[in-house]
């Protein structure tokens, strides 16, 4: 029997981290088994401050205890940045990161590839792996893209169903123009600058929110249109419509797990409980998640162990 280990750690080289305490889940092997390599490795798994990838995190860290590491807890980094340097410095050794954020945010490039998920991933493997040792794990067919959306009376109200639509009507009512955005969307260069790049918005006005308000303030009217996570469980829930990407100016975002190729290669037996969890996932399973954090309530912890004991990949009895 083994106990998931989410250790509390007291000195991480200085890093001024947040670190998560124990949480009391036990996790026993199902179809992940152990593998003798990885008992009593101390593996820390980071994720960001988002339910999904928090969510991301919880999953990965319950493999990983499946297969018999200890699992050092670092999900709920502030930022994509603090996630992404943590994984660099070796202050944590697991993340997961989104295809498009590889290849816009960390490899600085303004455009997405051509060609769909798969040449996107290809393109930013190989250069995640030759300009920072990061590799990419096989990624998912989970793809959380960016969007816009609407209430859906404000939708049918103005004829609203692409962003193209968006842009139009915008141009007709620049008074209309008020985004709620995330500060970071804000500034993002696969962001609202790519979407002002491809859609030509007006100068209008932006109020920055956190993400887990952008939903109820555009419900509630605080602005017409909101960025909007794809697969977020709030946008049925408050009754949104998600006007369609139809210039593509977002990337794809399919998740991966991504780990240093130093640690890789002193632990290749990772690759399998990740991505047994990685191909598992779809864009419907994550909305239900999400849903159940965002709209019940329910503990992320709990709602990721569910899923894990639904899949088989693991038992809790």
């Amino acid at each position: 029997m083994k106990r998931l280990l989410l250790v509390l750690v007291l000195f991480l080289g200085g890093c001024g981290l947040d670190i998560n305490t124990a949480l009391p889940y036990q996790v026993l092997p199902g179809s992940i088994q152990p593998d003798q390599s990885l008992r009593g490795v101390e593996i820390t798994v980071g994720s960001k401050d988002f339910t999904e990838n928090i969510l991301l995190g919880y999953l990965a860290e319950m493999a990983l205890s499946a297969a018999g590491a200890d699992v050092v807890d670092l999900t709920d980094l502030k930022g994509s940045q603090t996630a992404r340097q943590a994984l660099l410095n070796s202050e944590v050794d697991v993340t997961w990161e989104y295809t498009g954020t590889g290849w816009i945010n960390y490899q600085g490039n303004e455009l997405p590839v051509p060609g769909g998920e798969q040449a996107q991933y290809d393109a930013t493997k190989k250069a995640d792996l030759e300009r920072f040792g990061v590799e990419w794990l096989a990624y998912s067919p989970l793809n959380d893209q960016y969007a816009f959306a609407v209430t859906e009376a404000y939708g049918a109200q103005h004829g609203l169903k692409t962003t193209s639509d968006l842009a139009a009507f915008l141009a007709r009512n620049p008074d209309q123009a008020v985004f709620c955005l995330e500060t970071e969307f804000t500034s993002r260069q696969d962001g609202f600058p790519a979407a002002k790049r491809a859609y030509g918005f007006p100068v209008g006005e932006v109020k920055n929110f956190g993400i887990g308000t952008i939903y109820s303030a555009v419900a509630g009217g605080t602005c017409p249109i909101g960025e909007v996570f794809t697969t977020d469980g709030r946008i049925a829930a408050q009754k949104l419509r998600v006007l369609e990407d139809d210039k593509q100016a977002f990337p794809q975002y399919n998740v991966a797990p991504t780990v240093r190729a130093e640690f890789l290669a002193r632990h290749p037996q990772v690759r399998g409980p990740l991505e047994t969890v990685s191909r598992a996932l779809t864009n419907d399973q994550m909305i239900e998640l999400c849903r159940q954090v965002d709209v019940e309530g329910r503990d992320a912890g709990e709602v990721a162990r569910d899923w894990m004991v639904s899949k088989g990949f693991i038992r809790t009895d």
